[in-house]
C-alpha cells in the first residue's frame, strides 16, 4: 500500500503545471515530514542485542535531509531519491542481517501499515486544502496590521498545520512589508510564531504531536496540556515583535494606515476549503475516540474500521478540494504537489531507517542508549523534566523535530497511558522542546526553510543560516529559559 501511495503521489506534478518555487518548497517540505516510526514496530525485534551500527542510516540519512538543501541545493534536488534510497536499503539491509528476514519484515510492515499511510494521507489532505485558500488585497506593514497577521498565523496553525499557515499568509505579509527598507524581522517573527509555536495546541499543528496522537497520545491532550506555555510564549513574542516593528516603522517612516487608498480590499478566496479541512480535523478526532474491531488483518498487523474511516475521509476532502477550489487560488499560492512527492519518498526512507532504533530505546536500561536515559533522571530516578525539554529541544532545532520527538517519547518509556497522566510533565516537555525549539534554526521545522527560501525570492534581505542563529539564540532562548522555570521546574529530589 504505502508503495502504491507513494507512486500515485508521485505523478501529481505531472497532472499540474509546475509554479515558481515549487523545489525549494519541496524541499523544505521534506526536513518538516520526517516521520513516525512507531513502537510497535520494534515489538518484533530484541532491541538490546541489536548493534548500534544500525542506527548509522537514520542518523545519516536525518544529516542528508538537513544539510544538503543547503550545502547542494542542485545535487540534493535532483537526486534526493537515490540518497533516500541508498540509505533506507542500507538500513533493511544491516536489520536483515542482525535480527532475521522474518522479524525485520513484521517490524517494516507495522510501521508502513499503521504509520506511513494514516500520517501522508493527514498531510496530504492539510496541504492541499490550505494550499486552495489564498488572501487577496493590497495591504501596507503597519505594527498592528502585522501584529495581527502573525496571531492570525499562530492561531491558525494548530488547525491547518505549521505549514498550511506558512503557505496561506507569507506573500501577504511580504507583499504588505514589501516597501519598507527594512522588513526581515518581520519574517523572522513569523517563523517563530506560525511556522513553529502555534503549531503546538493538536496534532493536526506539528508533526511531532501527529506522531504522539499515531502512539496513542488523545487528541486533546496538547490542548488541554500545553496552552498555558503556548500561549505565555506566543504572547511574549508578540509584544516583542510589536516593539521592534514599531521602532523600525517609526526610524522608517512608516505611513500608520493599514491600507493604500483606493487599494483593493482584503479577502479570501477557496473558502470551500475550510469545511473540507473541519471535516479532516474531525475525523482524525473521532478515530482517536472510536474503539471498532480490525477491519482487516494480514502478517499480524490488524487495521481498525476507525482507521480506515479517517484515511477515506481526509482522502475524500483533499480530491473534493482539488475538484472545488477555483484554480486562481491556487495559482496565488504557487500551490504546487512536487514538495508532497518528495515527501512520500523522503518519509518512506526515514520510516525504514528508524525501525532498529526505536527497538534499541524500547530496550530502556539494557540497551545501549541506557547512559542517555540517565542523564534524563533526577538523583530519585524520577525523569527531569527541564531536561527533557532542552534536550528534545535542542536537538530538534539542528535535526528535525518529528523524529527527535519520538527518540524522547521512547526514551520516556513510550507508554502513552502513564505519560499522559504520572508523567504529564515529561510529555509536556518533550512536546514544547520538540514545537518550541525547532525555530531556532532555518532546518528545525520544515516551514522554517520554506518561508526563508520564498522571503528571499521576493527580495528580503534574510539572515543567513549563522545569522539567524543570532537572531532566534538572542530573543528565544531567554524566553525559553523562562519558561523552563516557569513550567518545567521542580522541587529538588
Amino acid at each position: 500500500m504505502p508503495v502504491l501511495l507513494a507512486s500515485w503521489l508521485s505523478l501529481l506534478p505531472r497532472a499540474f503545471p509546475p509554479h515558481k518555487g515549487a523545489r525549494l518548497l519541496a524541499a523544505s517540505a521534506a526536513v518538516f515530514l520526517c516521520p513516525a516510526a512507531p513502537a510497535r514496530a520494534a515489538q518484533a525485534l530484541d532491541g538490546a542485542a541489536l548493534p548500534v551500527a544500525l542506527a548509522l542510516p537514520f542518523a545519516g540519512l536525518l544529516l542528508t535531509i538537513a544539510l544538503a538543501p543547503l550545502l547542494a541545493p542542485k545535487w540534493w534536488h535532483a537526486r534526493y531519491p537515490l540518497a533516500a534510497a541508498a540509505w533506507a536499503l542500507a538500513s533493511i539491509a544491516a536489520l536483515v542481517a542482525a535480527a532475521g528476514p522474518s522479524a525485520a519484515a513484521a517490524a517494516l510492515l507495522h510501521v508502513f501499515a499503521l504509520d506511513y499511510v494514516p500520517f501522508i494521507l493527514m498531510l496530504f489532505a492539510l496541504f492541499t486544502c490550505a494550499g486552495g485558500l489564498a488572501l487577496t488585497g493590497a495591504l501596507r506593514g503597519s505594527p498592528l496590521l502585522n501584529c495581527a497577521i502573525l496571531a492570525l498565523g499562530a492561531a491558525a496553525a494548530s488547525v491547518v498545520g505549521t505549514t498550511g499557515a506558512a503557505m496561506i499568509l507569507i506573500r501577504p505579509l511580504i507583499r504588505a512589508n514589501a516597501g519598507r527598507p527594512f522588513n526581515a524581522h518581520v519574517v523572522v517573527f513569523f517563523i517563530f510564531l506560525v511556522a513553529n509555536v502555534g503549531g503546538a495546541l493538536t496534532p493536526l499543528g506539528d508533526p511531532p504531536l501527529f506522531l504522539g496522537f499515531l502512539h496513542g497520545v488523545d487528541f486533546f491532550w496538547p490542548a488541554r496540556h500545553l496552552w498555558p506555555a503556548t500561549l505565555g510564549l506566543a504572547g511574549a513574542l508578540l509584544a516583542l515583535f510589536l516593539l521592534v516593528d514599531w521602532f523600525f516603522a517609526r526610524r522608517d517612516g512608516l505611513p500608520g494606515a493599514a491600507r493604500e487608498a483606493g487599494a483593493e480590499p482584503p479577502g479570501v478566496v477557496g473558502l470551500v476549503n475550510v469545511p473540507l479541512i473541519a471535516c479532516v480535523v474531525a475525523a482524525i478526532a473521532a478515530s482517536g475516540l472510536l474503539r471498532w474491531p480490525p477491519a482487516f488483518e494480514a502478517m499480524g498487523v490488524a487495521v481498525p474500521w476507525q482507521n480506515v474511516l479517517r484515511e477515506g475521509v481526509m482522502l475524500a476532502a483533499a480530491l473534493a478540494s482539488l475538484r472545488l477550489t477555483p484554480a486562481a487560488a491556487r495559482a496565488a499560492n504557487g500551490f504546487d504537489f512536487e514538495p508532497i512527492r518528495e515527501v512520500a519518498i523522503l518519509f518512506a526512507a526515514i520510516f525504514a531507517c528508524i525501525v532498529p532504533v526505536m527497538a534499541m530505546l524500547q530496550a530502556g536500561g539494557s540497551g545501549i542508549f541506557a547512559p542517555i536515559l540517565a542523564l534524563l533522571e533526577r538523583a530519585d530516578g524520577a525523569p527531569n523534566a527541564a531536561a527533557y525539554f532542552w534536550a528534545t529541544g535542542l536537538l530538534s532545532s539542528l535535526l528535525d523535530n518529528a523524529p527527535t520527538y519520538l527518540v524522547f517519547f521512547e526514551l520516556a518509556g513510550g507508554d502513552p497511558a502513564q505519560l499522559m497522566g504520572e508523567g504529564a510533565l515529561t510529555l509536556a516537555a518533550i512536546s514544547c522542546g520538540a514545537v518550541f525549539m525547532g525555530a531556532l534554526t532555518y532546518v528545525g521545522n520544515a516551514p522554517n526553510f520554506m518561508v526563508y527560501a520564498i522571503a528571499r525570492g521576493a527580495g528580503v534581505k534574510m539572515p543567513g543560516f549563522f545569522g539567524y542563529m543570532l537572531w532566534s539564540g538572542a530573543i528565544l532562548l531567554p524566553l525559553f529559559a523562562l519558561v523552563t522555570l516557569v513550567f518545567f521546574r521542580q522541587a529538588p529530589a
